[in-house]
């Protein structure tokens, strides 16, 4: 096959050729010289397309094929992969860049899988390119070095001993380098220096290599960045678009100067930052940076900043978030702290503040695209590194750590609220007063901290200058009157006319002409709930309130609007219950709205050629739909009680759960299985086992709950329609014999089998008792460990077979030569049995067990059949204990889940000390610089303290790996199961006086082989009468 032509036919016009090349490469790339061809055709064809084409051939090939573990293709043959290497380097050094980019992809998959070990020589044929006199081939060899420490990225301890090599090797050419690159200003100097701050940025990113921790390296590099930093940008890097402007790789550079300076102090350099463990490693290096390089480093940033702000020196939004975000680090450290400080009102006036107001951008998108508007500002986590996030959490950490500058930055807010106030209204500027407004709600939680001595002023300030802007003209003030409403959750109002003034507010705001006004006043009206004096006033209004949310939702996919649904719900079930089913078919149409819209997208990204990544379709709408799911929980959850609304709505949510499990929408199985389980809906049923056998079997657990309703619940279907119990039973087998999942999956498989043996007894299941027993036999015998909650599960599903039919079972596993093996892992484990289910289930089985005549019981157990005595009196000697744990647990969850306010609690308050409060408790004429710190010496990291305890938490619980997942042993408090009134005492006793009335000789011989003290412990325990549970 001509290569070359077969490659240029893929780009025909003509379909039918491009299939037929297609098909052809396929075949060809599983011979042995496909990769050569292919590299041959990228070093040496004339033509541009089919050269990049054949780049991208090749990078495909690689990636799929390359990975001598688990290819996703036929691995390239050994043969081919030595030349290939060989010749990779030299190609890459002479290509166009567009070609160069797939040559790097390729040079990374073959560094994951070869470097050091197949490829020795890599290092040393880099370090050539390096030191070669023209320029595409340093480029080439800085691309090498980049690739390299992108390999060891996230590489921690000893897979990256190599690093160090690498490092001291190469970085000190390639500071040398960047030296002389910062100087030039042409577009291919700045790529190269891009690439070499690059190549320090990933070899730093998770652990500092020993070489670059002396004080001469970090001297030069630090040197290096601060150069980058505040050079003046050449022309051609001062684009007219500020996105574009930002994509230019002089800017780029910087941004990664940035990036470095920041992480060698906030990870490494940071003394009071450092985890436990860091220490041992990094104290001495963070108390030499500290000293000597933060001080210098806050020098070139307050520089830049001054710049920035004289008005003409632009900078990159990253540029301003990695420099508030050094800022930040500041605040804490004592060494630090004394040169921020003298800044501090200057920052605060020139910095913080401009950074919070709204921009041109956003206010021209608060009208025309007012979705995207909301997006930014609400969706926190994604836009947490840019320069206003950045300025938040600087204020936070500036007031929450040095609590007197709470009082400047109050000040200058009253300064800029009182100007607008005072000033004609042609010439307010909203923009400030919105900023201001912004400033004074992301300090909320310090303001109303315990001890505060500023919280009784804040009801004056929002009277005088928040409640005017309900009314303002400006759409986005109205908006930020509402969110600083709800930053303020905590404020407890003196006056309650100004709740219900708020309240009136709040309403006319939610029927605003803007959008994102409509939205942040829903948000504020959530914290209202808790104020009786709303609530009550609430009550006339819940349903247009509810239909007002409904349909904004349908407007605009917010999450957090489902959080306010749903505690609507909750709190006003009775007034909402006559309209459940309107409601019901709301937030139905709601849901399959957003679910279409939804799988649209993601067809269409079919249709592009765009393969979504892991996690890519939990988006807006996802998270949309997620809420509107748990608001319709919520919503069958306080109607428990009225069994005809509920039995409608099963009719009116079915197509909810049709879509969901049909479009295999994996994010939302859990909140559609819980709806599933408020009802016993065979067609759901189907539904669930439909998608189960359809590779959904990863989330049997998220069905057990639903599963175990249907066989409660469900019964007497289940025995009527056979289908339904053999569907049962093969879900159960199909998770044991599926190689993809883990134990928790198969404990899921127990307790199902479990279910179904307990809540249809009287001889249905006989049928599939060999396969239970076979299942869970099997997986004790193949795995000689198991983690001990499946052992104890796999167990029990034999235990369970026991007691249901104790004779059929015994025969089985006597038939397969199971019994003493069996009887010895029982017994043999008797002390796991922790559980108030546990024993009960095994005094049950005990009992069964008893019932067997002497001559039944098979041989093979019949020297250890006195054992069985032993093991009831050892379950019942610990009963009583596991029935006051369990009593303690659930006493302790009913604490946990009710026992706060339910409106909200004051965890996130910040405390003020009583040193705090002396002194000035006004809210103006306070300068940043001259407030005298009431916090002396280092501010302790409350955050790094949390972490290391988390540390030492997981050290515990992986050193106590083999005691098990709790949470999969504890009680099931929500399943409920026939054991729940079972008595282990009246059925241990029936079974005994049986025993000793039809079979003396047997009753004699078992009880006489305990030892004296359980003897008479037994004797009491057949006596005992357990007291009767309280009638409800």
């Amino acid at each position: 096959m001509d290569l070359r032509s077969t490659v240029k036919s893929t780009l025909s016009a003509d379909q039918s050729t491009r299939q037929q090349a297609e098909l052809a490469l396929k075949h060809a790339e599983q011979a042995q010289g496909y990769v050569l061809e292919l590299l041959n055709l990228v070093e040496a064809e004339q033509e541009f397309d089919v050269r990049q084409s054949a780049a991208i051939l090749l990078k495909n090939k690689v990636s799929r094929a390359w990975p001598s573990e688990n290819p996703i293709h036929q691995p390239i043959p050994e043969a081919d992969r030595k030349p290939f290497r060989d010749r990779l380097l030299p190609v890459l050094a002479t290509s166009l860049p567009q070609i160069r980019a797939q040559l790097v992809a390729i040079l990374q998959t073959i560094l994951q899988n070869d470097f050091p070990k197949k490829w020795p020589e890599f290092m040393n044929i880099t370090m050539q390119l390096l030191n070669e006199q023209n320029a595409s081939s340093v480029f080439a060899g800085l691309q090498c070095l980049l690739a390299v420490c992108r390999t060891y990225r996230f590489m921690a301890g000893q897979e990256r001993a190599n690093l160090d090599h690498v490092v001291e090797v190469a970085f000190p050419g390639i500071l040398s380098i960047g030296g002389r690159l910062v100087d030039d200003t042409s577009t291919e100097g700045a790529e190269m220096l891009r690439t070499v701050v690059k190549c320090y940025k990933h070899a730093v990113y998770y652990e500092l290599p020993k070489p670059l921790q002396a004080h001469q390296p970090t001297v030069d590099w630090c040197t290096l960045f601060l150069r980058i930093i505040t050079k003046q940008p050449p022309e051609h890097a001062l684009a007219e678009d500020a996105d574009e402007r930002e994509q230019n790789h002089w800017w780029k550079s910087r941004k990664w100067a940035y990036a470095n300076l920041n992480r060698l102090f906030v990870r490494y350099g940071n003394p009071n930052g450092l985890s436990a463990d860091s220490k041992k490693d990094y104290e001495g290096f963070a108390k030499n940076f500290i000293t000597n390089f933060a001080p210098e480093i806050l020098k070139g940033y307050l520089t830049e900043i001054e710049k920035w702000v004289g008005g003409n020196h632009w900078l990159s939004k990253p540029s301003l978030s990695y420099t508030l975000i050094f800022l930040e680090e500041c605040i804490k450290p004592a060494a630090t702290w004394e040169h921020l400080k003298p800044h501090m009102d200057n920052l605060i006036k020139h910095l913080v503040f401009p950074v919070l107001c709204q921009t041109d951008e956003e206010l021209e998108e608060f009208t025309d695209n007012p979705s995207e508007y909301l997006h930014r500002k609400l969706n926190y986590y994604e836009e947490s590194s840019s320069p206003d996030m950045a300025a938040t959490n600087f204020l936070v950490a500036l007031t929450k750590s040095r609590k007197s500058q709470t009082f400047a930055v109050l000040s200058y807010v009253n300064e800029v609220v009182t100007k607008y106030e005072a000033a004609p209204d042609g010439q307010k500027s909203p923009r400030e007063k919105e900023g201001a407004l912004r400033m004074i709600g992301s300090l909320a939680t310090v303001i109303l901290g315990k001890k505060s001595p500023i919280a009784d002023q804040v009801e004056y300030f929002f009277v005088r200058h928040v409640f005017p802007e309900f009314q303002s003209p400006h759409g986005f003030l109205r908006a930020r009157a509402c969110n600083t409403l709800e930053k303020f959750e905590q404020l407890d109002f003196k006056d309650q006319n100004n709740l219900l003034l708020i309240y009136t507010n709040i309403l006319k705001c939610m029927a605003d002409q803007e959008l994102p006004v409509r939205v942040m006043a829903s948000l504020a009206l959530q914290p209202l709930i808790r104020h009786e004096v709303i609530r009550n006033a609430m009550q006339q209004n819940i349903p247009q309130i509810m239909h007002q949310l409904l349909k904004l939702a349908n407007e605009v996919d917010v999450d957090a609007l489902a959080n306010v649904m749903e505690d609507f719900v909750e709190v006003f079930s009775e007034q909402l219950t006559p309209f459940a089913v309107a409601l019901s078919e709301q937030l139905r149409d709601t849901y399959l709205r957003i679910v279409r819209e939804l799988l649209d997208k993601n067809e269409s990204k079919g249709v592009n050629g765009d393969v979504p990544e892991y996690g890519e379709y939990l988006d807006d709408k996802s998270i949309a739909a997620l809420g509107v799911l748990q608001t319709i929980g919520t919503l069958i959850l306080t109607l428990d009680a009225t069994t005809d609304v509920l039995m409608h709505l099963e009719t009116i949510l079915m197509p909810v759960i049709q879509v969901t499990l049909q479009n295999k929408l994996y994010d939302l199985y859990n909140e559609v299985f819980e709806i599933i389980d408020s009802y016993s809906m065979w067609q759901a049923f189907e539904l669930m086992h439909k998608t189960f056998k359809e590779g959904a079997e990863l989330y049997l657990e998220d069905m057990l709950p639903a599963l175990n309703n249907f066989v409660s619940y469900g019964k007497d279907r289940l025995l009527q329609h056979p289908p339904y119990l053999a569907a049962m039973v093969g879900m159960v087998e199909d998770i044991f014999h599926d190689p993809k999942v883990g134990g928790v999956d198969r404990i899921c498989g127990c307790r199902l089998a479990e279910a179904l043996m307990l809540h249809l007894p009287g001889g249905p299941m006989n049928p599939f008792l060999p396969k239970f027993i076979e299942l869970a036999m099997q997986k004790l015998i193949e795995q000689k460990n198991p983690v001990k909650s499946l052992k104890i599960h796999l167990l029990e599903m034999v235990i369970n077979a026991i007691y249901y039919n104790p004779g059929l079972a015994l025969a089985f596993l006597e038939q397969n030569g199971w019994t003493n093996k069996f009887f010895s892992m029982w017994f043999g484990s008797i002390e796991l049995f922790r559980r108030v289910h546990d024993k009960k289930l095994c005094v049950a089985s005990i009992s069964a067990l008893l019932t067997i005549r002497a001559e039944d019981v098979p041989a093979s157990v019949q020297t250890g059949w006195p054992r069985l005595l032993t093991g009831a009196t050892y379950m019942f000697k610990t009963l009583p204990a596991a029935e006051k744990h369990r009593e303690e647990a659930t006493r302790a969850d009913n604490d946990g889940e009710f026992g706060d306010d339910v409106y909200g609690s004051d965890d996130e308050a910040e405390d003020w000390t009583e040193e705090e409060t002396v002194g000035n408790r006004q809210w103006g004429g306070v300068n940043a610089s001259e407030v005298e710190d009431t916090t002396k010496g280092d501010v302790k990291d409350e955050s790094q303290a949390y972490l290391d305890f988390l540390s030492e938490e997981a050290k515990k619980f992986g050193a106590l790996a083999d005691d098990d997942d709790d949470s999969v042993m504890d009680e099931d408090s929500f399943f409920e199961s026939p054991f729940d009134k079972f008595d282990p005492y009246g059925a241990f006793r029936t079974s005994m006086t049986a025993l000793q009335q039809s079979q003396p000789q047997l009753y004699q011989n078992l009880t006489s082989v305990l030892e004296q003290n359980d003897r008479e412990f037994l004797e009491r325990t057949l006596q005992y009468q357990p007291p009767q549970p309280a009638q409800q």
